[in-house]
């Protein structure tokens, strides 16, 4: 552990404590997000759909910073969420956090190239699948009379680029959802919020520089940013912890844009 790492446990930056819940954790930023808020929170719980192995091995490491457990939830199944969120409520007795982490791999294909499955494939994982969640959620949240969202969103819905169709149109769906929620529930104690990567050199990051596009495609794009480089799970799981802590608790239904300055 550095010497951040015990600033955070000291609680000399404030440690949130409670319970947080991450929703898709066991992904390349699902799992950086779990390893931060391990910092912050007395337990970290969080879902996975597939690869167990990689999921426990997650959660075990966890276990130096935080009481940390995992179960397998396909966010498809209505069902199945509230049954999780229903369980982590009632192990743990309390809730503050929320975080909607969960995804598909996403292709890149223009609008032209889509298919009717591709669109409902992810639609339904990611744009119901949050609906699932924040359903399930707010009834927690509003007898806590507190509660906060973060929901991981995409820099494409704000500064469009070509082939992000099947990744930007359902997280700008998530996104108006959030700015729901806070408009709606902020009476309750309730917060939402968007942290919307740019380019993350990681997961499906890594994969569409593999395969999609040339190398020197991918050099122009670095360079179209103006801290000239692509981010890093870390940069997105810091800006998870801000939101989800008290000193963003006059922030709400915002988005926060972490993409080194390339949607301007």
């Amino acid at each position: 552990m550095n010497s951040t790492d015990e600033t955070h446990r000291n609680g000399e930056m404030g440690k949130v404590g409670g319970t947080a819940l991450i929703i898709g954790g066991s992904g390349a930023l699902g799992s950086e997000i779990c390893q931060r808020l391990a910092l912050d929170f007395d337990n970290i719980f969080f879902t996975y759909r597939s690869h167990a192995d990689r999921a426990q091995a997650l959660a075990a490491q966890l276990q130096c910073a935080a009481r940390a457990e995992c179960a397998p939830v396909d966010v498809r199944d209505r069902n199945a969420v509230e049954n999780v969120i229903q369980e982590v409520a009632s192990r743990f007795g309390s809730l503050e956090a929320v975080v909607f982490a969960s995804g598909v791999n996403i292709e890149q294909p223009f609008v032209s190239q889509i298919t009717a499955e591709q669109w409902w494939e992810v639609i339904e994982s990611e744009l119901l699948g949050f609906t699932h969640v924040v359903a399930a959620v707010l009834p927690v949240f509003r007898n806590q009379k507190r509660g906060v969202f973060v929901n991981i969103g995409t820099f494409g819905t704000h500064a469009y680029p070509p082939g992000d169709a099947l990744s930007a149109v359902p997280k700008a769906g998530t996104e108006m959802l959030c700015r729901a929620v806070a408009r709606e529930e902020g009476r309750y104690g309730i917060r939402a919020n968007v942290v919307a990567p740019g380019i993350i050199a990681a997961g499906i990051g890594v994969k569409l520089m593999e395969n999609t596009f040339s190398p020197q495609m991918w050099e122009q794009q670095r360079q179209r940013i103006p801290l000239r480089e692509f981010g890093q799970p870390r940069d997105i799981a810091e800006a998870v912890a801000f939101l989800v802590s008290e000193r963003a608790r006059y922030i709400t239904g915002m988005t926060l844009i972490v993409d080194g300055g390339m949607h301007l």
